[in-house]
């Protein structure tokens, strides 16, 4: 496996690892909804960037998932789709990260962020090789 795949499987690793978290977050009473919802952005961010790695684009260093897509679009024109995904998801980066008035996202809040997060971590898998699916399924290669 070169550099590349092996920066691509981890970005990947790191995405589908905060979906987890997201999701048992999610489950443990709404105790750290807060923390939840960032893990959906990170999760987000992390698969376009994969994307974008695999296609040797360079992209800045952002939690701008939107921007991210802008570039993703260049490659499939249907990461277009993913525009406001990348607009709901892009201010979970911070917007509950810091104390303010409102400390947690609702729950539906969070549930929708999560369908987002995994939609778009989907999506990107079926626009990467096959090789690079099964490193993903085979973390320990």
């Amino acid at each position: 496996m070169d550099e590349k795949e092996i920066l691509v499987k981890n970005w990947l690793i790191k995405s589908k690892h905060d979906i987890t978290a997201a999701k048992k977050l999610n489950d443990d009473e709404g105790e750290c909804l807060d923390i939840a919802i960032y893990h959906c952005q990170q999760a987000a961010e992390q698969a376009v960037k994969s994307f974008l790695t695999y296609h040797s684009v360079d992209f800045p260093k952002t939690h701008d998932i939107r921007l991210l897509v802008l570039l993703a679009i260049n490659i499939n024109s249907e990461m277009n789709k993913y525009i406001e995904t990348a607009e709901l998801l892009t201010p979970y980066a911070t917007e509950f990260r810091y104390p303010s008035e409102i400390l947690d996202p609702s729950k539906e809040e969070l549930d929708v962020a999560i369908i987002k997060a995994e939609e778009l971590f989907n999506f990107v898998i079926t626009l990467l090789p096959s090789k690079i699916k099964r490193i993903l399924n085979n973390k320990s290669q």
